[in-house]
């Protein structure tokens, strides 16, 4: 593994570590970066309203108005104040951290690509408008901040007139310039709010809110924040007086002691190269593109189940060559497939009862049809003792690994991703002779693909077509859902199930029976 690999398997191992500890990756944060910026933004978007409503815009009123929420409104105003700051820094600590979670997974080129790009520009945008928040308070620190992104921006020869030219007395701050920080901090959240919904666009069900248990978990630990360590203003702006002391927000202004500590070409450059580097990223060489997904017009029936399922919308549906009318077929946009599989799980005619010399489904992957999977299930069947539990393990390739679970009484299965997997190969595994079947893959939340987990544990349940059947005995099914590195949960679970269906079995070991 090369170094971006090696963090990133790091980064999975304290998911995992972390998942023990809050009780599942449903109230994993880590699981979910980019949902909680969403819900931190939306915090932003209410108490701004707020805020705003109160806010006098003029350049004389503006610190009154604000101050006077700590001192006159301290039981609503003075927390939304405080909790619209904090969630600010969470916003641009989630934004971040997502980024370095999708760049150490390797998220970022194929059919990823969009989103990436899409994505860095909410980065400096985001920034832009939390400079600008501080310069309506119109306090010390809204003073310094005004003058030392002047000072930063005066370094570009683009303007005719040095900015900082609007900051040499008190006269010069006008309602004028005021109406400038206005549209500066809330004309660019708008164009945040965009850019949100054009990042999300080629992602189906993208998660733009948190599992409500971790959303109100963490609104509550914002707002505990803002009620135990409530936001002042530092004094009225006075441009006669340079502010000795200030209490600094590193998260949203540590760009100006970074100028005043090297020079602002140096931050301009550093700038400019983050931003070039995270463009290009996505355009550097990559390995080989797998093969994608490929529709067998003979066998599609235009039920619709993989265009619904499909994690990047790669699936359309149109008008089935057959010309009956009204007839539909499933269609691949080879620009947009992750090669997943998802589909092939989706497809009704995947059955593998189905009868014929080989399994040939409306759906399927090149590289892994899942006719193979059939072929395999039922050699490793054949070869498998009958003095023994005999269990079936299916995993996926990017989940923890299986491969090594297979031996005496145990046949392992790796597929694309879980996902992949028809449901009703749990109950073919079981008929062939098999006396339990464990299904696993990533965990909640880490699916490498978004939604294969979800969906193959719905099906499961029969909760999502096409469903495993109700008439399958549950004691004889177990699912458990590890990442990599985490085989010892894939291997305990099995335990589990060989003692569950060994004790059905009776101490004999006599074949359970099926169908």
């Amino acid at each position: 593994m090369n170094p971006r690999e090696r963090c990133g398997a790091l980064w999975q191992r304290a998911e995992t570590a972390l998942d023990r500890v809050v009780g599942g990756g449903a109230l994993n944060p880590l699981r979910h970066l980019g949902a909680l910026a969403f819900l931190c933004f939306w915090l932003l978007a209410v108490t701004g309203i707020y805020l705003y409503a109160v806010l006098d815009t003029s350049a004389t009123g503006a610190y009154v108005s604000i101050d006077g929420l700590s001192r006159e409104q301290w039981f609503l105003g003075g927390w939304l104040r405080s909790l619209h700051r904090y969630a600010a820094d969470a916003f641009v600590v989630t934004m971040l951290a997502h980024l370095l979670r999708e760049w150490l997974f390797g998220r970022y080129s194929g059919v990823r690509r969009f989103s990436w790009l899409t994505g860095v520009p909410l980065l400096p945008l985001a920034f832009a408008s939390a400079i600008g928040g501080f310069w309506l308070n119109w306090d010390k620190l809204g003073q310094f901040s005004a003058i030392a992104t002047a000072e930063f921006l005066d370094w570009l020869p683009i303007f005719g007139s040095p900015l900082t030219r609007n900051f040499i007395g008190v006269e010069s701050v006008g309602d004028r310039l005021f109406s400038l920080f206005i549209f500066v901090h809330l004309g660019v959240a708008l164009f945040i709010v965009f850019a949100m919904w054009f990042h999300i666009q080629r992602l189906a069900r993208a998660e733009a809110f948190p599992p409500l248990r971790l959303a109100i978990g963490v609104t509550a630990s914002l707002i505990a924040v803002a009620l135990v360590l409530p936001v002042h203003s530092q004094g009225p702006a006075d441009l006669s007086v340079v502010p000795a002391t200030l209490a600094l927000d590193w998260w949203l202004l540590f760009i100006h002691p970074l100028v005043y500590a090297t020079s602002a070409g140096a931050v301009w450059l550093l700038l400019a190269g983050t931003l070039i580097a995270l463009f290009a990223l996505p355009f550097l060489p990559q390995p080989a593109a797998a093969p994608v997904a490929v529709v067998d017009p003979a066998n599609c029936n235009g039920c619709r189940r993989c265009f619904e399922d499909c994690p990047y919308t790669a699936i359309t549906m149109v008008t089935h060559p057959n010309g009956r009318i009204g007839r539909q077929m499933a269609q691949v946009d080879a620009d947009l497939c992750a090669s997943c599989g998802i589909c092939v799980g989706a497809c009704p005619s995947s059955t593998p009862f189905r009868k014929g010399a080989a399994l040939v489904t409306g759906i399927d992957m090149p590289q892994s049809p899942i006719n193979d999977l059939r072929e395999r299930v039922e050699a490793a069947l054949a070869r498998m003792p009958d003095d023994r539990p005999r269990l079936v393990v299916i995993g996926c390739d990017h989940g923890a690994r299986v491969e090594s679970l297979a031996g005496a009484g145990v046949a392992a299965f790796s597929l694309i991703c879980t996902g992949m997997l028809p449901p009703s190969f749990v109950e073919y595994a079981l008929r062939g002779g098999a006396d339990g079947v464990l299904v696993t893959g990533c965990s909640e939340g880490g699916c490498t693909f978004r939604l294969g987990q979800r969906w193959t544990r719905e099906r499961l349940l029969g909760l999502r077509e096409p469903h495993l059947r109700r008439s399958v005995p549950a004691e004889r099914v177990a699912t458990v859902w590890a990442d990599a590195g985490d085989e010892a949960a894939v291997e305990a679970a099995l335990a589990v199930l060989g003692l569950r269906v060994s004790a059905a079995a009776g101490p004999s070991h006599e074949k359970l029976r099926y169908g």
